[in-house]
């Protein structure tokens, strides 16, 4: 019982995930639908009066705009697994799912035009490829002159 074993490192939030291809779909489709689901569920209600925080979700199409932070947020976690297949990544799945929480929230509740979507989407898209730049560095500092790194 690894789990629940109190002297094993804390560490798994910082691990490889390799897999075959499907599981790595799965995973992607599975932060995705997480996220887009949440934001989506957070939209339909206030917390708190009208003057203070987001509002609720404006009236017309919601389609569009789930639809659109649907594609963002798979791409910014198949960004996410693919350099957490290769390094350690911190909470790959966490990054991913806020992200595409927080933008679906955020469309749900202004409905903004297309090129304000766009870049929206892209300060997700950039903030995932920032997250995995900083973790191929890092991964890639630590092999460097051939070392091993995989514990033995």
């Amino acid at each position: 019982m690894e789990l629940l074993d109190p002297s094993s490192p804390d560490d798994y939030e910082e691990t490889v995930l390799p897999g075959p291809l499907w599981r790595h779909a799965l995973w992607v489709a599975g932060i995705t639908v997480l996220g887009v689901g949440l934001g989506w569920a957070g939209a339909l209600f206030r917390i708190g009066p009208e003057e203070y925080g987001l509002p609720s979700a404006a009236p017309g199409a919601v389609w569009p705009y789930l639809l659109a932070w649907t594609a963002a947020g798979l791409a910014a976690a198949a960004a996410l697994r693919a350099a957490a297949a290769r390094v350690p990544v911190y909470a790959p799945g966490r990054i991913a799912a806020v992200l595409t929480l927080l933008g679906t929230r955020l469309s749900l509740a202004w409905r903004p035009e297309a090129p304000v979507l766009g870049a929206m989407a892209s300060v997700a898209l950039t903030a995932a490829a920032i997250w995995c730049a900083l973790a191929l560095r890092s991964g890639s500092r630590g092999n460097r002159g051939g070392e091993v790194t995989s514990g033995e």
